[in-house]
């Protein structure tokens, strides 16, 4: 296979992705060579296509922040994986190729349990989750958590991991067939956002509000968050898939005396010891059974302008992946 890249030639909607051909040389000191088998598709990698986080290049970006694949080369001083290994791993764009050199501190070994298509669909999204249950707010069982988009990716993995966790999840999604889906991993309820206002119906579930907010979708639902939070309870804003919220000032924590966070994985990533922690809590629960995964769509890597299309229209649920 000749080494390929779909990047975005300037910043826009799906139709700036193209096929670039790629020269790879030999990886340097602490890197590896992968030969990437499968990719995971994230918003994230929406917000770069379309320009609403800055770019390290003017032009070809190559975008896609999740991955598996196999070593097939090794550079000097790397000495804790072997060729012919799979291995996964997450950082900020570069993964929608066929292969990459990429350093070795960033890869995670996978166990026999996790098959590649898995590992490229929860590394990103599983960490996700991880980091906004123990992290970002570690919540404890009976608390009352309200986590939008929960029949997307994280969604699902966060509603089995806090069902798990003994914590009463209210998910938010759009349609029926959408909640009926999360309302099968973990949720306790699940309020269809298209034909009823998600406060007034968290607010009949839960009157005294809910403890935590984890919101992914940004201006559409902001503002609305905070009205179903209990007094000292806490926002989550980690994403934002209908936009930035910029109606949204600190003074309007002093609502209920509120507590907000805005984290982001590649923070996380950086720490190898969280790094290997989560995922290794992470493959576990996968391998366990307690965590099933729902890879619900599949493209080829050439077709990723199809599947950025389908994100960004709602149509998708669970995990997308990219095969070159």
């Amino acid at each position: 296979m000749t080494p390929y890249a779909i990047a975005a030639k300037t910043p826009g909607d799906a139709s700036v992705l193209h096929e670039i051909a790629l020269s790879i040389g030999t990886p340097g000191e602490g890197e590896v060579l992968l030969r990437h088998t499968a990719i995971g598709l994230n918003y994230l990698d929406t917000y770069y296509r379309a320009g609403l986080y800055p770019w390290a290049s003017p032009s070809d970006l190559v975008l896609g922040s999740e991955a598996a694949g196999v070593v097939e080369a090794l550079g000097p001083g790397v000495t804790d994986l072997a060729i012919g290994q799979r291995v996964a791993y997450t950082v900020p764009n570069g993964s929608n190729t066929s292969h990459r050199i990429i350093a070795a501190k960033h890869l995670v070994p996978l166990p026999d349990g996790i098959s590649d298509e898995v590992a490229a669909a929860v590394m990103l999204k599983g960490l996700t989750a991880r980091y906004l249950i123990k992290d970002s707010f570690k919540v404890a069982p009976g608390h009352k958590v309200l986590f939008h988009a929960a029949a997307g990716g994280v969604g699902l993995i966060a509603g089995q991991w806090l069902n798990g966790l003994g914590v009463d999840a209210i998910g938010t999604a759009g349609g029926a067939e959408k909640c009926a889906l999360a309302l099968a991993n973990g949720y306790r309820s699940v309020i269809d956002y298209r034909s009823h206002d998600f406060v007034t119906e968290v607010l009949k579930i839960v009157p005294d509000g809910v403890d935590v907010v984890y919101d992914s979708v940004g201006k559409d639902t902001v503002t609305k968050s905070l009205k179903c939070l209990k007094r000292f309870g806490t926002l989550v804003y980690f994403g934002q898939s209908s936009g930035a919220p910029l109606d949204f000032k600190l003074s309007d924590l002093a609502a209920g005396s509120f507590y907000a966070t805005r984290p982001t994985i590649f923070h996380f990533v950086t720490r190898r010891d969280w790094l290997l922690q989560a995922t290794s809590e992470l493959f576990e629960g996968i391998m366990s059974g307690h965590l099933k995964i729902s890879i619900n769509q599949r493209f080829a890597l050439r077709d990723a302008a199809d599947a950025h299309r389908a994100l960004e229209g709602r149509s998708t649920t669970g995990s997308t992946v990219l095969i070159p």
